[in-house]
């Protein structure tokens, strides 16, 4: 792979033993640089990481080396990587290059804390292209990046919607999980975790070397790589688990490859949800980032809707935010620097014609879960939830969708005869005027998962507040009709639609 290093499985092993010993890891960063630093560092800002890593001890050596693209003196770097052969290996590799007396990186390696859920956080690497690390305020590409590298070529690292999307992936032991548009291979990384045997496609032959460069120093072996656009490489193969964070970029010229999809509109994101039945095995799960596009004159739900219609699939979708189409062209302008161009007016001019001869109005973004459940009526569930959230949300994820199959099971009646434990952390809010003797409405608050809230009545805060597990619901009903007076069947017909609700977000769990 032109411009970019040699992986070496041998090598790799002696680098990731030295980054070990030097603490060059997540933990041991933000122990060197405090969270001053450390959080600058995160929005790409180096100045207060250089302050702090004067020093000249072998982890400071790797972070002005790695992380701050800085050039090092060759002793300094003998002292960081001290076993025997690895610093001339990682020259001659091509993970170092000649700075006159000094060395520098030809590549950004970052400490990645690689936290899957039910798992012990591990120590791993993500490597990168120089001046691709996400989150600064100049641009990709803004400072020294990969000679000879065309710019629609380069690898980014971890960013925000990396981690966005490892924290919602559903974590459990798999035998096979596909990493749609792999990049530097951060999805990869996790998935590895927990699954025997991980593909990892892109369009871009780069990013698929990037992303066996990170494997390979994090210490997995379980991980292949194969070219092509979507589900191509994979042919008819099948998946546990198939996470995505696309090129999902709406734009009007396919520039960058690893943000513009190249298709018209926001057809990239509905070519991966669309395909993923195809290559779903059973009780399989597909996960992805997606911006949508919002059409003059049509519902977002429907369009999305539309998407998953047809594929058999259950599918949660969740609508984080959304942009006017000034304040989308503005942001990925930025990012791809063109801020600092003499065409940058051009370019926004372009951005807004395509949007305005497609009648686009805004811009969603937003996370989408598929499960392949095998029901004969898939549940999909369409929402706005722009509120902060409990992270990993996947584990919450995947009790949503197991709650749709209790509720899909059970009729009224199915209902009535379960029993429920209150889930944890769930509050109970009165709200009325100071010193009145009755609340005009009780609210339950949950603050696990999405933290929802939901206004309930008298029988609904008397009803959870006694689900131990011991009684059935029906049960429950009875008692409290008889404490209220009211008529048993009557109140037995109304409680199971707000016993879904209650079940559906999470505030009362059923007993199985």
């Amino acid at each position: 792979m032109t411009n970019s290093p040699v992986l070496d499985s041998g090598r790799m092993a002696e680098f990731r033993e030295a980054l070990l010993s030097a603490s060059f890891t997540a933990d041991g960063l933000l122990d060197l640089l405090g969270p001053t630093a450390y959080a600058a560092l995160a929005r790409s800002e180096a100045v207060p990481a250089l302050r702090a890593t004067r020093g000249g001890s072998p982890l400071e050596t790797l972070v002005r080396l790695f992380l701050l693209q800085r050039a090092v003196p060759r002793a300094a770097a003998a002292a960081a990587l001290p076993t025997d052969g690895l610093l001339d290996g990682l020259l001659a590799d091509g993970w170092l290059a000649a700075d006159g007396d000094g060395l520098r990186a030809t590549v950004d390696v970052r400490p990645y804390a690689d936290e899957v859920a039910g798992l012990p956080s591990a120590d791993a690497w993500v490597v990168s292209d120089l001046g691709c690390a996400v989150g600064g305020a100049g641009g990709i590409g803004s400072g020294r990046t990969a000679a000879g590298v065309e710019r629609r070529d380069l690898v980014l690292g971890v960013g925000g919607a990396s981690t966005t999307l490892a924290n919602l992936t559903v974590r459990r032991p798999v035998r096979e999980v596909l990493d749609l548009g792999s990049g530097s291979g951060v999805q990869a990384l996790h998935a590895a975790r927990h699954a025997q045997r991980v593909t990892a496609t892109d369009l871009n032959p780069r990013a698929l070397h990037f992303t066996r460069l990170t494997a390979a120093l994090s210490g997995f072996d379980q991980v292949e790589t194969a070219e092509g656009s979507l589900y191509e490489p994979v042919g008819d193969r099948r998946f546990d688990l198939i996470v995505s964070n696309p090129p999902f970029v709406i734009s009007p010229a396919g520039r960058f490859t690893y943000r513009d999809g190249g298709m018209a509109g926001d057809e990239l994101c509905r070519s991966v949800v669309r395909g993923a039945a195809a290559h779903l095995e059973p009780g399989g799960y597909c996960q992805l980032l997606a911006n949508w596009q919002h059409v003059k004159g049509e519902d977002w739900h429907d369009r999305l809707a539309g998407w998953v219609a047809g594929t058999g699939l259950d599918a949660w979708v969740v609508q984080r935010e959304v942009q006017d189409v000034a304040q989308y062209a503005e942001l990925w302008l930025r990012d791809g620097g063109d801020h600092r161009g003499e065409e940058y007016a051009d370019r926004y001019e372009e951005w807004l014609d395509a949007f305005e001869a497609a009648g686009v109005e805004g811009i969603g973004f937003g996370w989408i879960t598929l499960r392949a459940s095998g029901a004969a009526e898939p549940v999909v569930r369409i929402e706005e939830w722009p509120h902060p959230v409990e992270q990993p949300l996947g584990p919450h994820i995947e009790e949503w969708f197991a709650r749709q199959d209790f509720l899909r099971a059970h009729d009224d009646a199915g209902l009535l005869a379960a029993r429920y434990l209150l889930a944890d952390e769930v509050v109970q809010e009165q709200i009325g005027d100071p010193g009145s003797e009755d609340p005009e409405h009780v609210v339950l608050r949950h603050n696990r998962g999405m933290r929802r809230a939901t206004k309930v009545d008298t029988v609904g805060a008397g009803f959870v507040g006694v689900c131990d597990g011991t009684l059935a619901a029906g049960e429950i009903v009875d008692a409290i009709a008889q404490l209220l007076g009211e008529d048993r069947e009557l109140l037995r017909e109304r409680v199971p639609e707000s016993l879904r609700l209650l079940t559906e977000q999470g505030f009362v769990e059923p007993v199985r």
